[in-house]
């Protein structure tokens, strides 16, 4: 009866030796500009980075009971800004990392008002500007900011998340652009979402497109998903525009990556 004892304290003792530690609980990062605090789609928890609580990053982590969440997107935000403001929301346990960033470094507010309140000339030389600094100067800030979030969260999936085009082209549009500079805009936004793909995809980052998520509910058409007064997704472009989008480009990233 002893020696029996003394083999099931044995077999015990080596089964909670050899017991996996309980799995951390999923923690999820979201970084960026007013595009991903949620800028024009109302419910506001902070007023000074207009964080939304019907923003993507928010309905986001909605769906991930359990998760810890820590929302450090603010409006305005340039990549310094999410340098020097923002990483510190990260940490070696992330398991989750989304950024929208890089259209305010190019210059989106200045260009939307010369568009919208100067002339088609103007406009593209403000566009010009733009894509300039976009092509070759963004390039390298994105890899550089990248390779910071990778170092502060290496085991996370990031999630580079795009901008949508803002117009439908062609056909009136009171009130907006016309139909030259609505181009000119979209034209814009292709290029950054061009820039934007290719980083991410050397940094070994998702990439959330989206423009095809908002394809058909842009400004001037019947169902828009983007305020015409702000240029930014309403609450229904959050909903049914990026966060299927990240969502998508999530779980995609974690099935390659399995």
């Amino acid at each position: 009866m002893r020696l029996f004892r003394l083999l099931m304290g044995a077999v015990l003792a080596s089964s909670t030796l050899t017991a996996p530690a309980a799995a951390a609980p999923p923690e999820y990062v979201a970084l960026g500009d007013s595009y991903s605090s949620g800028t024009g789609a109302g419910s506001y928890t902070s007023l000074l980075c207009r964080r939304s609580a019907n923003a993507y990053p928010a309905l986001l982590a909605a769906s991930r009971p359990g998760a810890a969440f820590r929302f450090a997107a603010c409006s305005g935000a340039t990549i310094p800004d999410v340098a020097t403001k923002q990483l510190s929301a990260l940490s070696e346990t992330a398991t989750l990392v989304t950024i929208s960033i890089g259209g305010n470094d190019a210059g989106f507010a200045a260009a939307m008002l010369t568009c919208k309140y100067g002339n088609t000339s103007w406009c593209r030389s403000t566009l010009r500007r733009g894509r300039e600094f976009v092509e070759k100067r963004l390039p390298a800030r994105l890899d550089s900011l990248y390779a910071r979030i990778r170092s502060r969260a290496p085991q996370a999936e990031v999630v580079v998340v795009g901008y949508p085009r803002l117009y439908r082209q062609g056909g009136p549009c009171p009130g907006a652009p016309d139909s030259t500079r609505r181009a000119m805009i979209n034209e814009a936004a292709d290029a950054l979402a061009r820039v934007l793909a290719s980083r991410a995809a050397a940094a070994g980052f998702a990439f959330a497109d989206a423009r095809p998520a908002f394809d058909g509910h842009e400004i001037c058409t019947p169902d828009p998903w983007i305020d015409a007064s702000n240029v930014h997704p309403t609450a229904t472009g959050h909903a049914r525009g990026y966060l299927p989008a990240v969502t998508a480009a999530a779980t995609s990233k974690a099935a390659q990556d399995a």
